[in-house]
Order: C-alpha cells, then sequence, then structure tokens
C-alpha cells in the first residue's frame, strides 16, 4: 500500500525522519518495501493573487491580468476561461523551468508585456486538470512563498507490505495509529460534524437485505441537490499519491474515505435507482452485469448484488455499474457504506477475476462498526465540496449484531513465552496504545475488550504477540535453548521396511524410486477388466504433465518403465525393486486410502555374462525362490503359492498368487507379453508385488534360536509317484500333519519323467531327517514312524512307492 508521509502527519505528530520512521514501522511488523521522495522541482514557481483582469485589446480570447506576489505586480497574459479577479495562482516568472520543459521568459503577446505564466495542475505535473489554471484556495497562503512550499507538495511515499491479517492498516488512519503507538503520540481522527435537513431519510428511500449471511450490515446517507465537478487540489494530489486517480468531487470523496479510515464506499446517483431503494440479494446464475469499466460479467448463484427496485446496480463490494454510475448531470446521491461476508467477497472476485480496492479489503475484512463513522464523514466532505442537503439520519440495516471478542490475558504466561519480564502496567500501556480496552481482573490477568477494527485478534496469544511487537522484537533476550541431543529409533514397521530392502539388496536387486504421479496409459496396459481395483485411481486436478495425472495405484508400472529405461541404454540384466506407497479411491466424499506396496522386478541372464556359467535366463523359480528368502529373512511362516490364471497382467500357468496363513498378500510371475509389447519390451520379465502393510502383520519378532542336538540323526529316502498336479508343498504339509516332533526336516533331492513313469505323473524323491534333542533313535523307531508316513502320503495325496 502507498501512503503519503504528509498525510499522516494530518492524524499524528511525526518527529521522526521518512527513513526513521520505516525502520520503525518495518520492526513493529510492518514491512516498508521502499521510501521515494516526491521532489516537485517548481523553482521561482510562486503563489499569486490575481488583482485584476481585463480582456486584451489585440485578442477577444486572451485577458490582461495584473498578479501580485505581495511585494511585486507582474502584468501577465492568459486565455483560460477559469480565472477570477481575487482568485490564487501558481505563477511562473522569468527564469523557471517546467516539468513539462518549458522554460518561462518575458515576452510580448499581441503587442502586451506577459512577465510570467499562470500555471496548470498537468503543465506544473502535479495533477491531470488541463482545462485551465489551477486556483488554490485561500487557507491562509502567502504570497511570493515558493507554490512547492505553499502546498507541501514535497513528500515522502511509503510502500508498505501489509499483511493479509491486518487489514485495519489497509488505511491511512490504521498507519497513524500505528505509529502513534510506536512514537507515543496521540492519534488524531478527524471530527465528524454536518448539518442535517428536516427531511428524515426513511421517508425518501429504503434498504432491504435479503441475504444477511453475505451482507451482515449495509447503511446509506442521503445527499440532495450536489454539484458535480473537481475536487479540491489537495485532496486530488492525496488520492493521487495512493495511486488512485481523481473522478470527481463525489466519488473522489469515496476514495478519499476509503484510504483514510479503510472503509470502501460507493456513490449512487439517486435518481438513477428504480422505486428510490436498494434491496441486497443473491445474483441467478447466468445473469449479466456491466459493471462501471464497461465490462459485462457474468454472474453466479454465490454472486451477491446491490440491485434497486428493478435491477442490480452494483456488485456488492466490489464495483458499481454503469445504469447508476454518478455523472455530471448527478444531482441527487446515494452513499453506500457497508460489511460484506469477507469468504465470499474474495471468491467472487476470484471467479469473475475483478479485484479492485474495495474488493481487496472487503475480502481481508473491514471495521463492521466503524462503517456509519466512514459514511458520516464522506456525507460531510460531500456537503463541503459538492453543496447540496443531507437528509436527516442514516439508514443502518444490522439484523445480526457483531459483538466484540473479550479475551483474558495473563502477563506471567506472556512474560514466559517471550523471555521477558514486563510489568503488569507496562503492558496495559502498550495495549491501550493501539486503542484495545483492558481492565484488571486479578494481579496476573487483564481483560481485554477488542475493538471491531482488530479482526485478527481471537486468542491470548495473539495479544501476547502484540504485546511482543510493540514492546520491540528486538527486546526479546537472545537465549541458546537448552535441547537434549537423542537419537531418534526406528519404530517395529520402519525396522521391517529396513530389512526387506536390506534382504532384497543381497540378492542382487537395486532399489529404485518412482513417481508417485503416474500415467492413465500405463494402467490401462496391463489389460485390467473394469471392476480391478487398480483402476480405482485418483485424478489430479492440476497436473504437472499429462503422463503424471493420476495417483499410482500400483508400483508395476513404475519398475516397467524404469526397465525400458535401461533396456534402451542396453543395460539388460536387471533386478530391480520398490518400496512404496500406492493410493485407491473409495467412496465418494471420503479421503483416499493408502498402504505400502513392495515390487520387485527380474529379467535377463540369471548369472549374467561369464565364460564359467552358462548363459541361463532367470525363470519363475529364481523369482519365487527371492520371495521365499525374503519371507525367511523377515520370519513370516506358513506362506504358501496357488496357481491361478486370475491375473491379467501374468501369464496363464505362470502366476501364483501368494498366501501367508490363508490371507492373501500379493501376486507373483510371468509379465503377458501383450502387456509387455505395449511398454515396447521383449524379453522376458518376471515380478512379483505384496502388501507390505499385511506382511507387517505376519512376521514374528519372538524367533527363537534352537542348539544342535547331540544326538546323532537317522536319514530315510523315499521315492513317489505322483500326479503331475502335486506340489512339493502338498506333500510337505501331509509329512507336517504327522505332528511327529522327531521329523526334523524334509527336502526334495530329485524330480524324474521318464521312461518308467506313466504319461502325466512324475516321480518324486524325498530326504526325510529324523532327529531327537533327548535321546539316540532306534532304527526300529525310525522304521515305525516312516511306515506311518508313507502310509499317509499314499492316502492323503494318492502316492504310491516307486520300486
Amino acid at each position: 500500500m502507498k501512503v503519503s508521509f504528509n498525510w499522516l502527519r494530518e492524524y499524528v505528530d511525526i518527529d521522526l525522519a521518512p527513513d526513521e520512521l520505516g525502520e520503525n514501522l518495518t520492526m513493529a511488523g510492518f514491512e516498508v518495501e521502499s521510501i521515494s521522495k516526491v521532489d516537485a522541482n517548481l523553482n521561482n514557481v510562486v503563489v499569486g493573487k490575481i488583482v485584476s483582469l481585463k480582456p486584451h485589446p489585440n485578442a477577444d480570447k486572451l485577458s490582461l491580468c495584473q498578479v501580485s506576489t505581495g511585494g511585486h505586480l507582474y502584468s501577465v497574459v492568459c486565455g483560460a476561461a477559469n480565472m477570477i479577479s481575487g482568485g490564487y495562482v501558481a505563477l511562473a516568472l522569468e527564469g523557471a523551468l517546467l516539468p513539462n520543459g518549458v522554460k518561462i521568459k518575458n515576452t510580448r503577446i499581441r503587442g502586451e508585456l506577459s512577465q510570467g505564466m499562470m500555471c496548470s495542475e498537468e503543465e506544473l505535473k502535479i495533477g491531470r486538470d488541463s482545462k485551465g489554471i489551477l486556483i488554490l484556495q485561500d487557507d491562509g497562503l502567502e504570497l511570493g512563498k515558493g507554490i512547492a512550499s505553499a502546498l507541501n507538495l514535497e513528500d515522502y511515499i511509503f510502500e508498505i507490505n501489509i499483511t493479509p491479517n491486518r487489514p485495519d492498516c489497509l488505511s491511512i488512519i490504521g498507519i497513524a495509529r500505528e505509529i502513534a503507538s510506536i512514537t507515543g503520540k496521540i492519534l488524531k481522527i478527524p471530527k465528524i460534524e454536518f448539518r442535517e435537513g428536516n427531511e428524515k431519510i426513511d421517508k425518501l428511500t429504503s434498504v432491504e437485505i435479503h441475504d444477511p449471511e453475505l451482507c451482515p450490515r449495509y447503511s446509506a446517507s442521503l445527499i440532495t441537490d450536489v454539484t458535480i465537478g473537481l475536487s479540491p487540489f489537495w485532496m486530488r494530489r492525496r488520492l493521487e499519491s495512493a495511486g488512485i486517480r481523481p473522478i470527481s468531487n463525489v466519488v473522489d470523496v469515496t476514495n478519499y474515505v476509503l484510504m483514510e479510515f479503510g472503509q470502501p464506499l460507493h456513490a449512487f446517483d439517486f435518481d438513477l435507482l428504480s422505486e428510490r431503494r436498494i434491496v441486497v440479494q443473491r445474483a441467478d446464475d447466468g445473469d449479466v452485469f456491466t459493471s462501471l469499466d464497461g465490462m459485462e460479467r457474468p454472474l453466479f448463484s454465490d454472486t451477491l448484488m446491490i440491485c434497486d427496485g428493478e435491477k442490480p446496480v452494483a456488485i456488492g463490494g466490489i464495483m458499481g455499474g454503469l445504469n447508476s454510475e454518478v455523472s455530471e448531470d448527478t444531482s441527487n446521491v446515494l452513499i453506500e457504506s457497508a460489511y460484506f461476508n469477507p469468504t465470499n467477497i474474495r471468491k467472487t472476485s476470484k471467479k469473475l477475476g475483478l479485484q479492485t480496492e474495495a474488493s481487496y479489503r472487503f475480502e481481508r475484512g473491514v471495521d463492521y462498526g466503524g462503517v456509519i463513522r466512514a459514511l458520516n464523514r464522506a456525507t460531510q466532505l460531500v456537503l463541503d465540496f459538492c453543496g447540496g442537503k443531507a437528509a436527516k439520519g442514516v439508514v443502518d440495516q444490522y439484523p445480526s449484531p457483531i459483538f466484540p471478542e473479550e479475551i483474558p490475558l495473563s502477563i506471567n504466561k506472556a512474560n514466559k513465552i517471550l523471555g521477558t519480564s514486563l510489568k503488569k502496567g507496562k503492558v496495559k500501556r502498550y495495549l491501550k496504545s493501539i486503542e484495545l480496552d483492558v481492565k484488571d481482573l486479578d494481579k496476573d490477568k487483564v481483560i481485554v475488550k477488542i475493538p471491531s477494527f482488530r479482526m485478527d485478534l481471537h486468542r491470548e496469544i495473539d495479544l501476547i504477540e502484540e504485546v511482543a511487537r510493540l514492546d520491540g522484537y528486538n527486546n526479546i533476550p537472545t537465549t541458546t535453548p537448552v535441547v537434549r541431543v537423542k537419537t531418534a529409533s526406528k519404530n517395529p514397521v520402519q525396522v521391517l521396511q529396513d530389512k526387506a530392502k536390506d534382504i532384497l539388496a543381497s540378492m542382487g536387486y537395486y532399489e529404485v524410486v518412482n513417481y508417485s504421479f503416474i500415467s492413465p496409459l500405463s494402467v490401462v496396459l496391463l489389460n485390467l477388466n473394469a471392476e480391478h481395483p487398480y483402476k480405482r485411481f485418483i485424478s489430479i486436478k492440476n497436473p504437472l504433465r499429462e503422463d503424471q495425472s493420476i495417483m499410482r495405484t500400483t508400483l508395476i508400472p513404475g519398475l516397467l518403465n524404469t526397465m525400458k529405461t535401461n533396456v534402451y541404454n542396453k543395460n539388460l540384466n536387471l533386478k530391480l525393486f520398490e518400496l512404496g506407497t500406492v493410493f485407491y479411491s473409495v467412496k465418494e466424499k471420503e479421503l483416499p486410502r493408502e498402504k505400502k506396496m513392495l515390487s520387485a522386478l527380474a529379467t535377463g541372464l540369471r548369472y549374467g555374462e561369464s565364460w564359467s556359467f552358462p548363459g541361463e535366463g532367470i525363470d519363475f523359480y529364481d523369482i519365487k525362490g527371492s520371495l521365499e528368502n525374503l519371507f525367511e529373512g523377515l520370519n513370516i511362516m506358513n506362506f504358501n503359492f496357488l496357481s491361478t490364471t486370475d491375473i491379467p497382467y501374468l501369464h496363464h500357468g505362470k502366476s501364483s498368487i501368494i498366501m501367508v496363513d490363508n490371507t492373501e498378500i500379493g501376486t507373483v510371475g510371468e509379465v503377458h507379453s501383450a502387456v509387455l509389447e505395449g511398454y515396447e519390451l521383449s524379453n522376458t520379465v518376471y515380478i512379483f508385488e505384496l502388501d507390505f502393510d499385511l506382511m507387517v502383520k505376519h512376521t514374528f519378532s519372538d524367533k527363537k534360536i534352537k542348539p544342535l542336538s547331540k544326538y546323532p540323526p537317522i536319514y530315510r529316502d523315499i521315492a513317489l509317484i505322483v500326479d503331475e498336479g502335486v506340489q512339493f508343498k502338498d506333500i510337505y504339509n501331509a509329512i507336517n500333519k504327522l505332528s511327529n516332533k522327531l521329523v526334523d526336516n524334509i527336502q526334495v533331492f530329485d524330480v524324474y519323467r521318464g521312461k518308467s513313469v506313466a504319461h502325466g505323473k512324475k516321480s518324486l524323491a524325498y530326504r526325510i531327517k529324523y532327529q531327537s534333542y533327548e535321546r539316540t533313535l532306534t532304527d526300529k523307531e525310525v522304521n515305525n514312524i516312516h511306515e506311518k508316513l508313507v502310509s499317509n502320503l499314499v492316502e492323503k495325496v494318492g502316492a504310491r512307492i516307486r520300486e
């Protein structure tokens, strides 16, 4: 926000130099981004007074004026239409160099001597008016005094960064209040006095609020018989210092009060309002409204409109309409002062792509208690500069009054948080200096009543922050915090994650980390049906790229894309894994579901290229063996692999569901050729994916070490002929069901299909270790157990002893 140094001094006595003031404001929490000096450079331009004027004898459109500077009388030829005898003017004397480059010298115009030039605002570059000369108000101006000094043109403009939580400082008085607090001076609020007419305003107009949630308060005043024209030079000068273009006296007054009090106002041509009343209501979707800037703007059902008896006349809190604009023909003016819902104004401003000085303040929150004060100030200034007559009273619709908060503050707590030792009296003085009402509660506490302009103060900690700011952040003592250095320990899940990574790395797998954002196409390439869980992905509203527009539901696309990059770079023998989070959408209006997954990929040669190893490719049993080692390392028991044909991205007959304790935790198998073709890959690829969160639930942390037996073991071999569909796990489970403690280990040492084995059958040879930890076993005892074991296998799995 731009703030004039001279304007600030109207409300508070400032003894500090501009740069000192800027530093103090910054230390108080208001960052002064820049201070620029406004230097008029108007040497030899002085205050003059037109003593007399008469027509030029040789020119119809020129006049011959006698202009006094107090000690000297100058003859000046001028053609301006607004000259008046006795008027004070800006007189440029011989030798003056105007900002537009014109050098003044004595000359003759149509035979008459002209000893200078009476200047307009535009010629002096102190305003935009070029229609006539600058007529100064006789406010005790000293004749012959330099115009820059007389008009106080030399100024400093502060560019202040106001944080969103301090809308009260989006005004000159708000900044002046802070300066008064910093310097210990008294804030001087303008005295508001004006004469009202006899006719009551409620007989002339009315206001209806149909949506008090969006417009809690709306007030208005009415002024009749005004004269539209230029506002005073000083007012136009101040508005321009704030970056606001002067328009006309009525409009300038509303903008002046906006900058002065921070309360946006709007002036309507009262005669253009149908039924001479105001209705505050929402627009209908699809309505179109032409705003003051001449743009047609589409409206929405949550757009708050200010209407008359028939039509909208303004977008509430943002901009008025062309159909009620104050013009040169306006004679009766209705001035609006209101409080609008900040959230609604912010949303509407964003939807319409329209931000104004008014909306900038309304969306942050204006002083709901200062609505009438700002309205009365505007009425006062309009009467002063535009003439006219004010209706008696104001319209003030305030259906649900907002009451100020009261917050208790503990002085001891404030000192403890800030590390200070401030006394209660000093804290009270600080808070009172920014116009907070402070009363004692007890020896330690005070109760603080929050004024309506401080909408940012809601909690005790907010008041403590104010105390710190007013006392000075540089006065808070510097201390070295006592910190206990303690190494953070990992939780059990994190320990298992690290262990799983270490196990896979020990088997030659490399960890990869892929983006959680993937392309929808990468999921489509997995040949999934419409109901597959991997298709319940979450779309991103504002993706950085099209190929990163959804959240991943599986780690497989990331691994395949990583493989693709490596294959393009001739790295063909790969073992990759990733442990990461996937995301699933659930029911509408529910948060997405997240879970940890562990996935690995293997492709290429089993041992790499070497003269000492055969060039064998990785097969299903390599990836399955990696899983078995992983489960053993994580102490996961009772796992099983069930052959399946229901995994669309894996080959039928070369894929399995991974079960642990009858719970499905993942899949493993060879990636389907159709999937590989979609990823532009031709190598054979094996992959597994595990639900890591479920895996964690099936790990055992109390693994016990069993000592070696001091008694000798006895081994028995057995060869069985079984159907091709019988798996080792079936036989292993059948043996385990006997629950014989002497069976210590079961190992397959041969698989045979051939001449002596029928088609559709296979021969499995097992070596069973019998071991006791308490005594030496006898052959007879082992033979009895072994016979029962063989009989059970014959019965349970349909096995036949191979001769």
